[in-house]
């Protein structure tokens, strides 16, 4: 979860980065005397723990790092889902990852101290890594699963909104939740993208010497955190983040008390007045989405705000003027021979736009970029593997060391990968009838390559393109499997598999990267992804059946929960079958205007001076508005970009240290608050207030009717 996700579901890299150690940094040099050791401290890293003995690797996995493991995932499983099923942007979550980590780990420690049960209270930088890992492979399966997305499209409630509603074949390309073969599923797929790319884990980070932006601002965040100085700011951040937790959490739980009913409560406050809220402009107090907006780029969220004005402006008000011409009239709004039909299928021409722009963008650079790292090995350029290498800085040479030292045997990965292959497929058919064992050989024959190609994109661009490979899918295998044989079903499986294989190889390497720098064994760091990806297997199934549960109107357009990703996914799947024909009138026209729009846009953003292309907006998150109901999602992003600009400008050093945890508590304290909430439906127990807002006239009838009962 570590990259940025090229796709309808859009996952945004934090901005924490370097500049949290460079303010440990700064803060150390403020109290240090002296000055030859301040730089020397400054400029390597590995110096500062140069007396500090490193764990043997099976150390490192400790118990409590895995219950704390345990503990954030189910957290932060509930967090991604929410998002899944609401928007599909979802932040990065490894600063909270790594930040709530070591708070529960010092807490823990501190809790057995005072009991008198502690032995060795030792919490090193690779044990808080282990942590971070664990996580983040848990709750990434929450993503990847596909539970907002391509697992969720292929159910019953988003057929019955999709362009093949009332296709005879429906039926053969519908299956609904089920708890077991879910879990079954991901336990298929989420395990071999790790097989996959563990061979090459050498050639990416030492000799290729790639960035993986992500996993080495984690790294760094890891690294400051265990300094005197870094220890210090982490307990003020924990702080804030859980003030803002608590403001957040009890806020959500306040607004709970009013939504008895639809369009009730501060969700549909008509900040704007009632004619902007008729034309679904509107602000909906939601803390989450201000955080997350806080943790996402100032262009996305302004990129979200002018596909809203330029979607639910303008496009759909002229378009709805249309009906009886371009259109039948009285349709129901969901129906996709309608205006809906518009929504989502300009939406789709944007996504693949975008989509098929920067895949071959990036697919083009990787292989230039592997050339060159060819040419340049051949020539001795890299980076040296042998022992006598004398020019590399202190710390790459410390980190080598350590990370040559516990090796994955290349086997291992090898006789793994076959046979997880072998075992999905046989099983893989039995769960998706219209698949069949030829599709997932040939998935199976072309991953390692796509993985590749995926993971090292990831490393030079942060970018994991895993849903473009996903959507490539969809395509390939919904063509060869036909309309009539359920093709639409077949397409939306071979999008999982496919997914989950790219999505785990970025991740693991992203982690393998945060491990070179903080000196975790690569033996302790694969374990823990395994054990972590394990428990994603368990975990977000279950989270999204307590939603499915708890809410009967789970991925209705309109609801509180729509899904909106997963009717993206599945009428890609129809296109891929049935081609265009289904399209409404016009519809074909406008999506190949957005179509271009989108590459259009992208060669404007790569040929632009830089000072000018970070004003170009990006043509995915313009997208995102077109098939979501309204603008309040981009309204609160928006106004998180606004509260973190305004921080900026007034105080930029505290902006950059603890801007991150006040978003992480935002998003954590709506995120969580999802739990109790779900409990409730569950119980039947509803809100006892429906807080409506009306207009003048509207009011004084209300007021009349309720007389002329109460008499």
């Amino acid at each position: 979860m570590a990259c940025m996700k090229k796709s309808g579901e859009l996952e945004i890299g934090d901005k924490m980065g370097k500049s949290n150690e460079q303010y440990l940094l700064d803060t150390e040099a403020e109290t240090d005397d002296d000055e030859s050791n301040k730089g020397k401290e400054m400029d390597s890293v590995e110096m500062m723990f140069k007396d500090t003995a490193i764990p043997p690797w099976k150390e490192q996995l400790t118990l409590r790092a895995f219950v704390v493991s345990a503990m954030l995932g189910i957290m932060f499983s509930f967090i991604v889902m929410k998002l899944n099923l609401t928007t599909g942007i979802i932040p990065s979550l490894n600063v909270a990852a790594g930040l709530l980590g070591f708070f529960m780990v010092k807490a823990w420690t501190k809790v057995l101290e005072q009991s008198g049960m502690l032995k060795d209270d030792t919490f090193t930088r690779q044990e808080n890594t282990i942590i971070q890992t664990c996580v983040v492979a848990t709750c990434g399966i929450a993503f990847s699963g596909g539970f907002g997305s391509y697992l969720f499209g292929m159910s019953d409630t988003v057929a019955a909104q999709s362009s093949d509603a009332n296709s005879p074949q429906r039926d053969m390309n519908v299956k609904n939740p089920g708890l077991g073969w879910m879990i079954c599923f991901l336990l298929i797929v989420s395990f071999i993208g790790l097989c996959s790319v563990v061979p090459l884990r050498k050639i990416m980070i030492i000799d290729f010497k790639l960035i993986y932006p992500s996993g080495t601002a984690t790294a760094h965040l890891i690294n400051s955190f265990h300094t005197p100085q870094g220890a210090k700011l982490a307990k003020q951040q924990v702080r804030e983040l859980g003030r803002f937790f608590s403001i957040s959490f009890l806020w959500s739980f306040f607004q709970w008390f009013f939504t008895s009913g639809d369009h009730c409560g501060f969700q549909s406050f008509p900040v704007f007045g009632l004619k902007a809220y008729d034309n679904m402009f509107f602000f909906d107090f939601s803390t989450m989405y201000i955080g997350v907006g806080m943790i996402c780029p100032y262009l996305i969220n302004i990129s979200l705000l002018l596909g809203t004005f330029l979607s639910w402006g303008i496009l759909w008000p002229i378009i709805e003027t249309k009906e009886g011409d371009w259109y039948e009239s009285g349709l129901e709004p969901g129906n996709f021979h309608g205006i809906q039909g518009y929504r989502v299928f300009t939406a789709i021409a944007l996504i693949l736009g975008d989509g098929l722009y920067n895949f071959l963008k990036v697919l083009g650079n990787t292989f230039h970029k592997l050339y060159n790292q060819i040419q340049n090995k051949k020539s001795c350029a890299v980076l040296p593997v042998g022992p006598d290498d004398k020019e590399i800085s202190f710390d790459d040479q410390r980190r080598k060391e350590v990370f040559m030292k516990d090796q994955i045997p290349t086997w291992l990965a090898v006789v793994g990968y076959l046979a997880i292959a072998a075992i999905a497929t046989v099983t893989l058919p039995q769960i998706f009838k219209p698949l069949k064992w030829y599709h997932v050989l040939l998935i199976y024959a072309f991953a390692p390559a796509l993985a590749f190609c995926n993971a090292y994109g990831c490393g030079l661009t942060d970018w994991s393109l895993a849903s473009t490979y996903g959507k490539l899918a969809i395509f390939v295998i919904g063509e060869w499997a036909g309309k009539m044989q359920g093709g639409v079903l077949a397409g939306l499986a071979a999008c999982g598999v496919m997914l989950n294989i790219v999505s785990t190889a970025s991740d693991l390497i992203q982690d393998f990267k945060t491990g070179y720098m903080t000196l975790a064994s690569p033996r302790s760091m694969f374990v823990s992804q395994v054990i972590g990806t394990a428990m994603g297997c368990v975990i977000a199934p279950c989270v999204f059946w307590i939603y499915y549960q708890a809410f009967p109107d789970l991925g209705v357009a309109g609801s509180e929960y729509p899904a909106p990703t997963a009717t993206v996914f599945r009428n890609l799947a129809i296109l891929g079958v049935e081609g265009f024909g289904s399209l409404p009138k016009h519809c074909l026209s406008l999506c190949c205007g957005f179509f271009s729009v989108a590459i259009l846009i992208n060669v404007a953003r790569d040929i632009a001076p830089k000072k000018w292309a970070r004003f170009i907006p990006v043509p995915m998150a313009i997208a995102i508005p077109f098939y979501m109901t309204g603008s309040s999602v981009a309204i609160d992003m928006c106004l998180g970009s606004l509260i973190l600009f305004i921080w900026e400008t007034k105080n930029k050093a505290d902006s950059e240290a603890f801007g991150p945890a006040v978003a992480s508590g935002l998003i954590c304290g709506e995120g969580l608050w999802s739990v109790p909430k779900s409990i409730l439906a569950l119980a039947k127990v509803s809100p006892p207030i429906c807080m409506k807002f009306l207009s003048k006239d509207m009011n004084d009838n209300v007021d009349l009717f309720i007389e002329t009962i109460t008499r």
